[in-house]
């Protein structure tokens, strides 16, 4: 893939000398790719990505990969608490409540490969941005389709195990596993991790969610 290059001036060197090894995946929640790209390179907005995709796989960077884009805002994942400094951002062009279409997801697996490749980024740490701002941010949403993501080995999941048996289980696996709330917060974890992982599912925390979670923190706890 050669992304078009389309330059934003909202950008920054990453601080400390960080490295990528996040991939941050958003959608734009606006009318049109081109009017998302346009504003994410509008000096008066504040906000950048590295890449933006559109509907039929059109891909634009917007920041070069060296550099610090500004996209994750507040936030935390794993140890990491500055993830701009430390992640890639791509922003899919969606509005929130319509499915993604196959050219979309064609460009995105292409481009998340190369990315992974050149950054040596393990899979379990491409994640969406409602997983390190539970409860302030929903996208990509739960109609973005993780799992054929974790098909092609560009994302994860986990089977199912048997949880520990703390008052507070479901939300210390999570915290094993990168997510960052407080106790407080239960609602909003539930909903982020059932958006990627159960989608469909409602109700109150049930055994389903605490086994995926635990399972997930097993496997792919976070660095």
């Amino acid at each position: 893939m050669q992304p078009i290059w389309h330059p934003s001036d909202n950008f920054g060197p990453r601080r400390l000398g960080a490295r990528p090894d996040i991939v941050v995946l958003h959608y734009t929640a606006m009318k049109s790719a081109e009017a998302a790209r346009d504003w994410l390179c509008n000096s008066e907005s504040g906000v950048s990505a590295h890449y933006v995709l559109g509907y039929n796989g059109t891909c634009w960077q917007l920041v070069t990969e060296e550099m610090r884009a500004w996209h994750a805002g507040l936030g935390a994942w794993g140890s990491v608490a500055e993830v701009n400094s430390r992640s890639i951002g791509i922003e899919i062009a969606n509005t929130g409540d319509e499915p993604f279409p196959d050219a979309q997801m064609d460009a995105l697996e292409v481009l998340l490969s190369g990315i992974l490749e050149r950054w040596q980024i393990p899979p379990q740490r491409v994640i969406g941005h409602a997983c390190m701002a539970p409860g302030r941010k929903i996208d990509p949403g739960p109609r973005f389709d993780w799992a054929r993501l974790v098909q092609k080995g560009l994302a994860v999941d986990a089977a199912p195990q048997t949880p520990g048996d703390a008052p507070d289980q479901f939300r210390l696996d999570a915290h094993r596993f990168g997510y960052r709330t407080e106790p407080e917060q239960l609602d909003a974890l539930l909903t982020s991790f059932r958006d990627r992982f159960r989608p469909g599912a409602t109700g109150p925390l049930d055994d389903e969610d605490r086994a995926r979670m635990a399972g997930l923190a097993a496997c792919w706890p976070a660095a």
